[in-house]
């Protein structure tokens, strides 16, 4: 029986999941497989990794998945470790924005970028009665008439300036640490797009849509929104590697290029091993494809170097209960760019997740950086930190010396997705799917969340290995958190 050699490019969670579904599809096939993983860094997982510390539990990168979108906790049932997932602690479910000295509740059913309840709204010190006036002015505006345009100016336009300033913008920022006025509507939130086609109003469809949906707590429902792994997110990557067969990723292995070889194709690595396949999966940042594939097709390298992406940090601290004056009565805090602040926002990591600090101490995590704010990086950890300490000084009234410091940055690791994504992506597939055996997966593309990235190297693996999965399944868009 001929073996299908198929390598895959990239060891985070996007190539781990597409390493890990050609091996069940080989299985279920019976088809003989040589899978090579082949990693540039010492350690698999990509920007997902996790520390314990002092009885901390320290997630330097992702700390949750979305189960609302059904691939990753899909994986974990295939996996059989769906009973390590740990729910957040609702009870605190609330979310702050640091406004004018003041930490403002999110108005209770607020969506994103409008309210779905109006007496919350209409109490809210988070907005002037100005601003929230002019987020009703929505219930009565035209259909817009662009096919995409940026979240910002999509919020402007329907529900205002306060509106953006004070919630959307700081809450895109945290997601995808992007500026609104660049961002695409379609390509990351087209649910309000085609809210807005439908029902005309943005804010009148929402209420329509909360209405007929189950109230929370009542659904009984088994997940919360965001979910994780009671030893953090790094279980996920640890579990996957261990289902690959023995020896199948190489660690430490810069691919330096890829080139056609006979029917097939060639990997070579920096260290100077080259690894022949039928097939190949690359589920690299999308710079880092584009470098790749120069001299296999100059025109699709061009467009996966246009997408762009931004760098940023965590700052990871851990406190005596006690030290932290505030009562952390939530799930954290959002900062919106008018505040001119360095952190982007910051996790009450141990009251959204059990298990994160030790008795009596209480664990937050900030994040600094991002398309607006990218300079900031050029400062050492040291600078970091002691600008993250004064900021939550004021937010929370800190004063005391962590007894706990992590720093981990992330360069170049969010893609952008400006106006016009989508209709770039759509002309990476076509091109990509012009090259018999080459395939493309990651968070560049459709989506750049965890659940998003299972299910691009899940889709990529079905395609490497003849799935025949309908066109729907891997082109449609998620819409991601």
């Amino acid at each position: 029986m001929a073996r299908l050699k198929l390598v895959v490019v990239g060891g985070g969670i996007t190539g781990l999941a597409a390493a890990h579904r050609a091996v069940e599809l080989a299985r279920e096939r019976s088809t003989a497989l040589d899978l090579t993983l082949i990693e540039a860094r010492a350690r698999l997982g990509g920007t997902i990794a996790t520390e314990r510390a002092g009885g901390f539990l320290i997630e330097a990168g992702p700390d949750s998945f979305l189960s609302e979108k059904p691939w990753a906790l899909a994986l974990c049932r295939r996996l059989g470790v769906e009973d390590r997932l740990v729910r957040t602690d609702d009870r605190f479910r609330k979310v702050f924005v640091w406004r004018a000295g003041r930490l403002h509740p999110l108005p209770d059913g607020f969506q994103l970028l409008a309210p779905t309840k109006l007496g919350p709204f209409i109490t809210s010190g988070l907005f002037s009665w100005p601003g929230k006036l002019r987020m009703a002015l929505d219930l009565v505006l035209p259909r817009g008439v662009s096919d995409d345009e940026s979240l910002g100016a999509f919020v402007r336009r329907r529900l205002g300036r306060e509106a953006l300033e004070r919630v959307a913008q700081p809450l895109v920022a945290g997601i995808y640490t992007a500026d609104p006025d660049d961002l695409s509507l379609a390509a990351t939130m087209p649910r309000f797009r085609e809210l807005e086609r439908r029902e005309r109003s943005v804010v009148l469809g929402l209420w329509r849509a909360n209405r007929r949906a189950p109230q929370a707590g009542t659904s009984g429902a088994r997940w919360s929104l965001f979910v994780t792994f009671q030893n953090g997110m790094e279980e996920l990557v640890a579990t996957l590697a261990s289902r690959l067969p023995q020896g199948t990723a190489l660690l430490k292995h810069r691919v330096d290029g890829i080139e056609r070889h006979g029917h097939g194709w060639r990997v070579l690595s920096a260290e100077g091993a080259a690894v022949e396949a039928d097939r190949v999966i690359v589920a690299a940042e999308a710079y880092t494809t584009s470098r790749l594939l120069r001299y296999v097709d100059p025109a699709l390298a061009t467009l996966l170097g246009e997408i762009p992406y931004a760098s940023s940090a965590t700052v990871t601290l851990g406190y005596r209960r006690g030290d932290v004056p505030n009562p952390l009565d939530g799930f954290g805090f959002v900062v919106p760019r008018t505040e001119r602040r360095a952190v982007l926002a910051c996790t009450f990591s141990s009251v959204k997740y059990p298990g994160r600090a030790p008795e009596g101490h209480a664990l937050l995590r900030c994040f600094v950086g991002g398309a607006l704010n990218e300079g900031i990086l050029q400062s050492d950890d040291g600078v970091l930190v002691a600008g993250t300490r004064d900021e939550l000084r004021q937010a929370l009234g800190v004063t005391a010396e962590p007894v706990l410091t992590r720093v981990s940055r992330w360069p170049k690791a969010m893609p952008q997705y400006h106006v016009g994504h989508g209709g770039r992506v759509e002309t990476i597939e076509r091109c990509a799917a012009a090259i018999p055996g080459l395939h493309l997966a990651g968070g560049a593309f459709r989506g750049v969340g965890i659940a998003d990235c299972v299910r691009s190297g899940e889709a990529a693996a079905e395609q490497a290995l003849g799935s025949q999965s309908p066109a729907s399944d891997r082109l449609d868009r998620p819409e991601p958190a």
